[in-house]
């Protein structure tokens, strides 16, 4: 579903987390976030935009012939501007399905970020490059026979939560969100205007208005 691009830019400069996952349960979809282990590498980066998903499957060997980056490699040269890699991996640390390279070729294709509930690697060089990049831990391990993408563009679970393809994902430093497709418009413009009446609650907060009288004339806490 198509999102006025305006939307978006204003989404990504003003919104957090915090608030999207407010409004998210005021429409009815509270099984949003995932899981508080799936962090930024840099706490001052936002990522935004569809999600493009990859499902990786536990593996314990490279059968002779096969390449098993084929299918990680057709995402990642297939994302489109402001597009998110979401890539849901097993349980058990054993796979850093995101690197470095990755990062490059994805922001070269103006991608916004990656998420997974894997393991990232070459934190160092990502940081420097100012990607933005959630995963659900940092280790060395390859990939390479130990995970391998057996479908992309499927719904999957990352983190603890539901993602279906083309579903927002909205993350910062307080975690992500996952917003359904149909509700990302609605759920951005709602966002927005409840950050402008939260601006004025914390305007009368510092002014030292107590808290039940600033909670009585507009219900925001």
């Amino acid at each position: 579903m198509t999102i006025d691009a305006a939307l978006v830019r204003q989404a990504r400069e003003r919104l957090y987390t915090g608030v999207i996952s407010d409004v998210l349960d005021g429409l009815g979809a509270p099984e949003h976030a995932m899981k508080p282990h799936v962090r930024p590498l840099d706490e001052s980066l936002v990522v935004c935009g569809p999600a493009r998903t990859a499902l990786y499957m536990e593996v314990f060997h490279v059968e002779p012939g096969i390449n098993p980056y084929e299918l990680e490699i057709r995402l990642i040269d297939d994302l489109k501007p402001g597009e998110v890699a979401v890539m849901a991996c097993p349980r058990g640390g054993r796979v850093a399905p995101w690197g470095e390279l990755l990062s490059t070729a994805s922001k070269a294709r103006g991608a916004a970020g990656c998420v997974t509930d894997g393991l990232v690697r070459d934190v160092k060089l990502i940081r420097e490059m100012k990607f933005p990049v959630f995963a659900g831990g940092i280790g060395p391990l390859d990939s390479k026979g130990r995970g391998v993408v057996m479908m992309i563009d499927v719904p999957i679970v990352c983190g603890g939560t539901a993602v279906n393809p083309g579903d927002w994902i909205f993350g910062d430093v307080d975690g992500v969100c996952v917003i359904p497709a149909g509700l990302a418009s609605e759920t951005f413009r709602r966002s927005l205007a409840k950050v402008e009446a939260e601006n004025t609650v914390r305007r009368e907060l510092e002014r030292g208005d107590k808290l039940a009288d600033v909670f009585k004339r507009h219900g925001i806490l």
